[in-house]
């Protein structure tokens, strides 16, 4: 098999698992509140390490992705709604990228 294929078929199989474990190995209803806070906390994470990295690599300079990420941050920390703080750093990054 080509490289291709056997890394498709590689992936099928993790997402399968990660998937199907779960319905298998928990038949019955979770009662534990720290489990159930831990889970629910889980694709958060998940999403934030997918996406903190790709902040410091699409832009030109690293300098503009930290300050952009440094700017959402803090507005994230002051109750903003994630549309606001998406675009008022999306702003901060263009204006920051004009004077590099």
């Amino acid at each position: 098999m080509t490289q291709a294929i056997m890394s498709i078929v590689v992936m099928a199989v993790v997402t399968y698992l990660v998937r199907m474990l779960p319905l298998v190995l928990f038949t019955k209803k979770i009662e534990n509140q720290t489990v159930k806070s831990f889970l629910a906390y889980v694709p958060c994470v998940v999403l934030a390490t997918m996406t903190f990295p790709a902040i410091f690599s699409c832009t030109s300079h690293w300098l503009s992705g930290v300050i952009g990420a440094s700017v959402a941050i803090f507005f994230g920390y002051q109750k903003r709604s994630l549309v606001e703080v998406a675009i008022i750093a999306v702003v901060t990054v263009f204006i920051v990228e004009r004077f590099i």
